[in-house]
């Protein structure tokens, strides 16, 4: 752990998550705002910045940054002027759309999340517990194929009509469910006590990671395919 620094850009709820998951990875953590802030800790950068300061301070092959700003063009400026100084550097972002994604990528990240408006609250879920942290710590630092998918309850669904703590998810190999949204797109985490009584209703959907394999599997034991709302996405 020796030299290894994690930036994070961003002071918003997962900058805050982020900040937390990687205290104990990472020697030094470094918080950056393009706003003045009362919190000493966060120190103020300018998109037009040369990084200088950054750069006689950090080992690059050690270090990992988080691009978490919630103006896409300003993340995506970010990336870019920080992988024209850091080559070595993991780059980390967080995309609200497929074609921010895209851009995200060509502008130099190894690793975005797209996050579209019912999975907002996925990262900062799977930080909060063990097990989760560890599959996203593989999503982000290791080149991994898993993937976050959403299921959408048919009719048809041996889960229609089940309560949600009757369920015994260890029968399905691979997965590991999250949260449920509801049918008012309400979402709500899986292991909270609230959701125990949840009866599963059609329009529910489970959101789960796992290996396509092992997604595909999923939808046909329980009846359920994954679910798109593609006005979220551009093209």
């Amino acid at each position: 752990m020796d030299n290894t620094t994690a930036l994070v850009f961003g002071k918003n709820k997962y900058a805050s998550e982020i900040v937390a998951n990687v205290r104990d990875k990472y020697q030094h953590v470094r918080i950056f705002s393009l706003y003045n802030e009362e919190d000493n800790e966060i120190e103020k950068f300018d998109l037009s910045d040369s990084w200088e300061n950054i750069q006689e301070d950090i080992n690059a092959k050690q270090s990992i940054a988080f691009c978490v700003l919630e103006d896409t063009a300003e993340n995506i400026f970010l990336t870019i002027s920080l992988r024209a100084h850091f080559q070595d550097l993991t780059i980390i972002a967080i995309a609200s759309n497929k074609e921010s994604a895209n851009k995200l990528k060509m502008a130099g990240a190894n690793k975005v999340i797209p996050l579209v408006e019912t999975t907002a609250d996925i990262i900062t879920n799977m930080l909060e517990k063990p097990i989760s942290s560890r599959v996203l710590n593989s999503i982000l630092y290791e080149e991994s194929d898993l993937k976050i998918a959403q299921i959408k309850i048919s009719q048809e669904s041996r889960f229609n009509n089940i309560q949600l703590a009757n369920i015994d998810w260890s029968r399905y190999n691979g997965i590991i469910v999250l949260s449920v949204i509801h049918s008012d797109m309400q979402g709500e985490f899986i292991y909270s006590s609230k959701v125990e009584d949840h009866i599963i209703k059609p329009g529910d959907i489970l959101v789960i990671v796992g290996y396509e394999h092992d997604i595909q599997e999923f939808e046909k034991k329980i009846g359920s395919k994954r679910y798109v709302n593609w006005s979220h996405w551009s093209w």
